[in-house]
């Protein structure tokens, strides 16, 4: 997704997350395949391979028309500020296997058993409304939501058990789990004596969801995202003064924007996945965007209408940019991908949606909603497509008319494929037209009651979740569906003022969501003081449609406050008091309560944490990242081009981390928020330190000029230290995950390339000039800052030194060939941390300017 804009926007921003102007997170769905063998047809090396977006996230605004590059939002005109094939077919591979009885069931037979109910979790009855009464709330109210499935009697508790083990491995045997099968779903009681407690919970993750507020309400320690405290525990852990039962106050708690996977890791383990679902769980979610292997079913699907294996593994683009190809943004850059890559990342993905059912979690799987390749139209008689255009400099996928007959064959073909991966769900998530697609002739109305229709013959009754992003969902897309089988994912919640989601969808069911983060920067803050006031009111006022949470920063694992703060609306039965969360929260953070800790929390809850709405739901990023020109004012295109909040705030909070008792500097939690707090100090102090290096520079004074631009890079090598002392700011894992998919060198590089390109050129020349998606997910990495940030301003300063000594204009210098160059590098970083993190951070301090 990209950000939407706002008025007026020092840049037009990228297509990206939800918001008024609404961005998506959405993916595309993925059709399945036909029976049969797949035609032999001539190659489309020649026709355009991407149909791009932007990287960003989704758009905000609710009057401007451009979305960020990075997140599911999608529209070129969108309201963002916060996105070559080859020849003749070969016969198909035998469907991946998976744990499922259905996964040695014929293709054929699994298209005609689509209205089999979901393995996972139950899924609501199928209520099929006669066409002329699906309209949306222009036409009629909303249909009242499907009756809840009957709860089972009992669950197993086991998958929680093994998550408990694995988040707190020397405690674990002091908890009892029960399945609360008596109480209300989304329901946890806590209770139990010192060193025995007893969690019982209504699902496996409800039951991890009590064991999270037993940590924050009674032990006093903090299990992050990133960063924990467990530590600091004592051997027994306390009893709970009398049983506390808490229930969900929504029944949707959505989590992961369509963009994660890209800025977050592409690349990651199951281990990684399982430890995302753990924490994700231990702070009440229970409905998990699953990317990872999404392509498999468009590539078996596809086999099936024309298309030979070879051009379409030319088609699927590499991971790292993937949520824009699912997002119809674009195709093919970053591959090709072998067959062995989709494979396994098949497996992954069904591994992870298994692990969120085992947890009594539901799996949110991408949906077909028509993406297809080039000269589809062509090699299947009787189809038409609709071109969609140019996204940030890449061509987009062609768009299957739903109205086609090849549609509802090809999306039978997709989620029989799907299904005989990753299993079935009661939740899809869909954006057709997302950033900009264009419509064509098609009729939208009938074309999403053609996507819904499509939906249910093969899942009967699921949840069809779409992004509020830009100008997404249409009047025309909701008036053409059941709309008590949608859910809105509100990427703008937060972003802009005036907002009556009510009034703007008709009445139809939404989540309040979050995008405080784009293209993964590493930047301090979100606005949390419009959480506060807004959830509640949002939720109780009169015919209010807010159902959930939609927890959806572009990256995770960078902010864990803002994690720990927006997960809490969904389970604090009463008012949450700003000031008071920020104090408990630092006086569990690190394990005990600290007055130095209290204090620095304090600072950035009234900076960073108290940002307002009206234009940005993100904090600025940092110069230091920045293409270099000494009138850059931020770093990514889309993003805040100046100070949210006071920077004396972090400045003061980085003192008071230092202070920190002793004792408590040995928590990871600890250990990320001091060297995030002194990068984020540094971060701000660039935007000081840039205006007067060109003040010296225009001033002729080369001795100033010299020691300004000296001071810079002493701050860039302290930038660079400071965050190699910890693993979470460590390029070297970035680029070793990439890596470990290939299977020779060729494919290794390859993958590389796709890891580092998203973080730097993002896509070709088209995409890094044209598109302006160059530095979207700028962060500050060690390794990223020595070996491309740093290196670039050198040669920016270097070339305005030779100006000023020889009294000439400034040579010039190509920059995306110089980030290009940098992309296609394979050398090796450091991928373990090393360096005390409280002396680079002292060291730090003692280079800025000191505040009151």
């Amino acid at each position: 997704m990209t950000q939407p804009k706002h008025t007026p926007p020092p840049a037009p921003e990228p297509p990206g997350p939800l918001s008024e102007p609404e961005p998506l997170t959405g993916s595309l769905p993925e059709p399945p395949r036909s029976a049969g063998p797949p035609t032999e047809t001539g190659s489309w090396a020649d026709s355009p391979s991407g149909a791009g977006a932007r990287p960003g996230t989704s758009a905000d605004s609710p009057t401007e028309t451009g979305a960020r590059p990075g997140t599911s939002a999608g529209s070129a005109s969108g309201a963002g500020a916060f996105r070559g094939p080859r020849s003749a077919g070969r016969s198909r591979r035998a469907v991946l296997p998976r744990p499922v009885a259905l996964a040695a069931v014929p293709t054929v037979l699994l298209a005609l058993l689509g209205a089999a109910a979901a393995p996972g979790a139950a899924s609501p009855a199928r209520a099929d409304a006669p066409a002329g009464l699906r309209a949306g709330p222009w036409a009629r109210p909303p249909a009242p939501a499907p009756a809840a499935a009957p709860r089972p009697a009992s669950f197993d508790t086991a998958p929680a058990r093994a998550a408990l083990e694995r988040l707190l491995p020397r405690h674990a045997g002091q908890f009892t789990l029960l399945p609360g099968t008596a109480a209300a779903a989304d329901t946890f009681t806590v209770s139990g004596t010192p060193g025995a407690i007893t969690v019982r919970g209504s699902t496996g993750a409800t039951l991890l969801t009590g064991v999270g507020w037993y940590l924050q309400h009674v032990a006093g320690a903090d299990i992050g995202w990133p960063g924990d405290s467990i530590g600091m525990l004592p051997a027994q852990l306390p009893g709970v003064p009398e049983p506390v039962t808490r229930s969900a106050l929504v029944p949707h708690r959505y989590a992961l924007n369509d963009t994660d996977d890209g800025y977050s890791g592409p690349y990651r383990t199951f281990e990684e996945h399982q430890r995302q679902i753990d924490l994700l769980a231990l702070h009440g979610i229970n409905e998990v965007f699953v990317q990872a292997g999404a392509e498999y079913p468009y590539y078996r699907a596809l086999q099936g209408f024309g298309y030979s294996a070879e051009e379409l593994r030319q088609w699927v683009p590499g991971p790292g940019h993937q949520s824009w190809w699912l997002l119809q943004n674009l195709s093919g850059f970053g591959g090709p991908v072998t067959e062995r890559l989709m494979r396994e990342r098949a497996q992954l993905g069904g591994r992870i949606a298994e692990q969120l059912r085992g947890l009594g979690m539901t799996p949110v799987l991408p949906g077909y909603f028509g993406t297809v390749p080039p000269e589809f139209a062509a090699r299947n008689p009787g189809s038409a497509t609709v071109p969609q255009g140019d996204w940030a400099g890449f061509d987009r996928p062609d768009w299957l008319d739903p109205a086609s007959a090849a549609f509802g064959k090809l999306a039978a073909a997709y989620y029989a494929e799907q299904r005989a991966v990753f299993g079935d769900s009661t939740m899809y998530r869909m954006s057709p037209l997302h950033e900009g697609g264009q419509t064509g002739a098609v009729d939208v109305k009938s074309a999403a009651g053609a996507i819904q229709d499509a939906l249910h013959a093969a899942h009967p009754g699921a949840l069809w979740a779409v992004l509020g992003w830009q100008d997404d969902p249409t009047a025309e897309l909701l008036a053409g569906v059941d709309t008590s089988k949608l859910l809105i994912l509100d990427g703008l919640s937060d972003r802009y003022n005036r907002l009556d989601r009510e009034a703007r969808w008709g009445g139809v069911p939404y989540a309040m969501g979050t995008i405080y983060n784009f293209g993964g920067h590493t930047t301090i803050g979100a606005n949390t003081s419009v959480w506060l006031e807004r959830f509640g009111p949002w939720r109780t006022k009169t015919d209010s449609a807010l159902t959930g949470i939609a927890y959806l920063p572009e990256a995770t694992g960078t902010n864990p406050a803002a994690f720990d703060l927006f997960t809490d609306l969904a389970w604090e039965p009463g008012p949450v008091d700003h000031r008071q969360w920020f104090a408990d929260f630092a006086a569990r953070r690190y394990g005990r309560p600290d007055a130095a800790a209290a204090a620095a929390w304090e600072e950035l809850r009234k900076g960073p944490y108290s940002t307002s709405s009206g234009l940005w739901s993100e904090s600025q990023d940092s110069l230091f990242t920045a293409r270099p020109s000494l009138t850059a004012a931020g770093a990514a295109y889309w993003s805040p081009k100046s100070m949210r909040y006071p920077a004396g705030s972090v400045r003061r909070a980085l003192d008071h981390l230092l202070r920190v008792d002793p004792r408590l500097r040995g928590s990871s939690a600890y250990r990320f928020d001091l060297v995030d707090t002194a990068r984020q100090a540094l971060a701000n102090h660039s935007r000081v330190l840039l205006p007067k290096i060109k003040a010296a520079y225009e001033a002729k004074d080369l001795a100033r000029f010299r020691a300004l631009t000296a001071e810079w890079r002493d701050g860039e090598r302290r930038l660079d230290a400071l965050t190699g002392s910890d693993p979470n700011f460590l390029l070297g894992g970035w680029l070793a995950g990439a890596r470990a998919q290939g299977a020779d060198t060729a494919e290794q590089d390859r993958y590389e390339y796709d890891a580092r390109s998203i973080l730097s050129v993002w896509g070709r020349r088209s995409t890094s000039e044209g598109g302006f998606l160059h530095d979207y997910a700028n962060r500050e990495w060690s390794g990223l800052v020595s070996e491309l940030y740093a290196p670039r301003w050198d040669a920016y300063f270097d070339s305005l030194e030779e100006a000023l000594v020889g009294g000439t204009a400034p040579r010039a210098i190509d920059w995306h060939a110089f980030e290009e160059d940098w992309a296609r590098r394979t050398t090796r970083h450091p991928v373990r941390p090393s360096g005390d993190p409280h002396a680079l951070a002292t060291g730090i301090a003692a280079f800025l300017p000191a505040v009151s």
